[in-house]
């Protein structure tokens, strides 16, 4: 019972972390004049993965290869198959050109990449499947590329929202104690979440990916949940879509790629299923743009979505 109660903790202080950060940050680019596109493509996408990253940043230091690529690639799964599952029924999902043609062929790309390292073996005789350090500064350098990329666009289209009139204001003194007090509710919280992860794992005799890809992904997920769910109900397309586009370029590419930093990481034998269990969704977020309406992911489309996601979990249950 006590691991149980360790572990929605460990959840309450990440979201509750995750969420101050996001307000003390956006407060203070507000102060700055920085505009309301570069916050909302920035802050509140990489805010809302901030939890995946502590957790990563957590067991990458203690060693646990298996959960840290297990809470990534399960959030990623968990972030197309079940949050645009749920979004697009609530309202079907209208995705801009530059979306369908830049943005979700690369969480595809992110994927594949990880594909690739995942097989090579295959590949190069007498390698490793794992993520080395040189890999991790390699996806690293896709990451800076996306974040130039998501930079110039945003400082093109320039401020339009009125800048910072807009949303809610702190003094920057309360900004700067949010972040800071974001920052240790993330902290803490990975740590709980971490350690009761591995004794989880333990305790019911199941390895640790298996914990990753489903218990900690779901709840490292749910501040993108939130976002993408709220969004779709008030029919903001571009927040519930761009969240989780974002979200999952920015898991790939910067959390494996600091995680690797810190210590190599090791696939596990099933890891290759789930990694082609991430690139399918991408994939088929892409195909299901030029289905029906044009780019638009339908309502019968996010049940296929969520269909899609309970043969996926069944399948890992069954595999133990």
């Amino acid at each position: 019972m006590t691991i149980y109660l360790l572990l929605i903790l460990g959840f309450v202080l990440l979201i509750k972390g995750a969420g101050f950060l996001v307000d003390g940050s956006s407060a203070i680019a507000r102060r700055l004049k920085v505009s309301d596109l570069l916050i909302g493509l920035t802050i509140v996408a990489f805010g809302t993965s901030t939890p995946e990253l502590f957790v990563n940043l957590m067991a990458s230091i203690k060693g646990s290869s298996a959960l840290a690529i297990g809470n990534v690639v399960g959030s990623n799964i968990f972030n197309i198959l079940l949050i645009l599952g749920i979004s697009s029924i609530i309202f079907p999902l209208v995705v801009t050109k530059g979306t369908v043609w830049k943005e979700i062929p690369l969480t595809f790309v992110a994927a594949a990449l990880l594909g690739v390292m995942a097989c090579k073996p295959l590949i190069i005789r007498g390698s490793l499947s794992g993520i080395s350090r040189i890999e991790g500064v390699i996806l690293l350098a896709f990451f800076g590329l996306f974040t130039y990329y998501v930079l110039k666009m945003a400082l093109r289209a320039g401020n339009t929202d009125g800048g910072p009139a807009d949303g809610q204001q702190h003094s920057i003194r309360k900004s700067l104690l949010l972040i800071f007090g974001g920052f240790a509710a993330l902290f803490v919280g990975a740590k709980l979440v971490v350690d009761a992860a591995v004794n989880l794992a333990q305790s019911f005799g199941v390895s640790e990916s298996l914990i990753g890809l489903t218990i900690v992904a779901a709840g490292t997920s749910l501040p993108e949940l939130a976002t993408s769910v709220v969004a779709a109900a008030k029919k903001n397309c571009d927040i519930a879509v761009g969240n989780v586009v974002g979200s999952n370029i920015f898991n790939i590419f910067f959390i494996l790629g600091i995680s690797a930093g810190i210590r190599p990481m090791q696939f596990q034998p099933g890891n290759n299923v789930d990694i082609g269990v991430a690139a399918l969704a991408s994939l088929l977020l892409f195909v299901f743009m030029f289905s029906g309406k044009k780019g638009v992911l339908d309502r019968w489309e996010g049940l296929l979505f969520l269909g899609l996601y309970v043969i996926y979990i069944a399948y890992l249950v069954i595999q133990g």
